[in-house]
């Protein structure tokens, strides 16, 4: 094939929207294919559902050059395809498993409808053995038979980041059966490929496990350092500094070795748990055990930070008026799903607080999702008579506010971070308390005694409060996503 091949993109969420407005920018023709045909209209507008940095721009440059354009139809998406990317979601199941109905019912339509060579290419999240069985799905379904091919090439790109990260990944991995699908796949990335992006080169089996291998491994990393930030909670050492010390091993490394809330998000927790499940039904019990408690781990930081929050207000949340700042699961997305901030902002509201949370991108969804909330249009307006402040997500306008200035807006200046991203020393030195997870719970003569004072409290010693469960999962609502 002289010309460059045409591709279809299969899904339009965080990950196909970014990969078709990349291969957009990139040069290739580039047709989004979606179901939600009011999704599908605003695309077409220029008008991203998502916030996602720069994605925005780089879908209007794609329908002003004409190299990308969003359709429902999947007739159409058949006869205008060579490389059809498959990136629907794959969310979990009650029991942690991958659902894999959006993957199966993609493939469904698409391939009776594909009478002519082509290459399918699987990006989205499934469980080590799902390509071999899709594969001769396809070959049994489609009009050209064998002729269509099937590939794996996961994605490893970061929400907040994901334009970044489809331009430059940290490798690509290409799942395939044969020479041609490979020399397809090396032609689409060969920029990349040009300017040092390992491509690694496999069968669609390894490629699948790559990607689950890879979010179960930095879950686990997460939940070691939060893990040991519940041991320094209760021997009074320095989570924050014992991260940096370790992370100072290249065999460790610093990336992630930060103690906190944990992780959330559409990845990491469903990954963790799917990959738990089939280790337990491939009889790897210590494995999956293993990656079970990853997940535990990480649950657990939310009632800790509950805990914390209580403990600042006296020992009680009930009566108490509390201010969040940060709803979505990370900075720079407006992505609920999982999201450890909501979950938290939710239980402290069920012990009995009056909250007000304020995100820059993600108030719209949470505000879907949990509408007992009141929601702020700064942080500002969020610390307004507040009597505890909770930083649970790390978006850096937080860490730029002026402790002194919120010190006026606040009924009392506690504050406790869940993300380490305040300056202690500069929000103590404004008459704040300032308690974080994994750093010393009880108040001292050395630090927080003299700033309560000042603030017109007394500073009381309070014991951590027995752990507490959250109900309120951001799984069980829902979130107004498209996948």
């Amino acid at each position: 094939m002289d010309e460059d091949p045409r591709l279809t993109v299969l899904g339009t969420g965080y990950l196909g929207l970014a990969h078709a407005a990349c291969l957009a920018e990139a040069g290739f023709r580039v047709l989004g294919v979606d179901t939600d045909e009011g999704l599908i209209s605003a695309l077409n507008a220029g008008r991203p559902v998502i916030h996602e940095p720069a994605l925005a721009g780089m879908v209007r440059g794609g329908l002003s050059s004409g190299h990308l354009t969003f359709t429902t139809s999947y007739r159409r998406a058949a006869v205008f395809g060579d490389v059809h990317f498959v990136c629907v979601g794959t969310p979990a199941r009650a029991d942690g498993s991958a659902d894999l109905s959006q993957v199966e019912g993609c493939l469904d339509r698409l391939a009776p409808l594909l009478d002519r060579p082509c290459l399918v290419v699987g990006k989205s999240t499934v469980p080590a053995g799902t390509a071999r069985r899709l594969a001769a799905r396809l070959a049994a379904c489609c009009p050209a038979g064998t002729a269509v091919e099937l590939a794996w090439n996961p994605e490893f790109l970061r929400e907040g980041h994901a334009v970044a990260d489809t331009k430059r990944p940290d490798r690509i991995v290409a799942g395939v059966s044969s020479r041609r699908a490979e020399a397809a796949l090396r032609r689409l990335y060969a920029g990349q490929i040009a300017a040092g992006v390992p491509f690694v080169v496999t069968d669609v089996t390894t490629a699948e496990l790559v990607k689950l291998a890879a979010n179960a491994f930095l879950a686990m990393k997460i939940s070691f350092v939060n893990g040991m930030a519940g041991i320094c909670e209760s021997t009074g050492a320095d989570a924050a500094v014992l991260a940096s010390a370790l992370g100072h091993d290249p065999r460790i490394g610093a990336a992630g070795m930060r103690p906190g809330l944990g992780f959330g998000g559409g990845c990491l927790p469903k990954d963790t748990a799917a990959l738990a499940q089939q280790a337990a039904e491939l009889g790897a019990d210590e494995t999956a055990a293993l990656l079970s408690s990853v997940s535990a781990i990480n649950r657990q930081r939310r009632g800790r930070m509950v805990e914390l929050a209580a403990s600042l207000a006296g020992g009680t949340l009930d009566g108490t008026t509390v201010g969040v700042l940060g709803l979505a699961f990370k900075p720079g997305t407006d992505d609920i799903r999982d999201s450890p901030a909501l979950a938290v902002a939710a239980a402290v509201a069920d012990a009995g607080a009056a909250v007000t949370g304020y995100d820059p991108a993600a108030a719209g969804r949470a505000r879907l999702a949990l509408p007992s909330l009141r929601y702020a249009a700064s942080v500002a307006e969020a610390a307004r008579g507040a009597d505890v402040l909770l930083v649970l997500t790390d978006w850096p306008q937080f860490a730029d506010a002026d402790p002194a200035e919120l010190g006026r807006l606040v009924a009392k200046r506690n504050v406790a971070d869940g993300r380490h991203v305040l300056d202690p020393a500069r929000w103590r030195a404004a008459g704040w308390r300032y308690r974080a997870l994994g750093g010393r719970w009880q108040d001292s003569p050395d630090d927080d005694g003299e700033t309560a004072a000042a603030a017109g409290e007394h500073p009381e010693r309070h014991e951590p409060m027995s752990q507490r469960s959250i109900q309120a999962s951001n799984s069980s609502v829902s979130t107004g996503l498209v996948t």
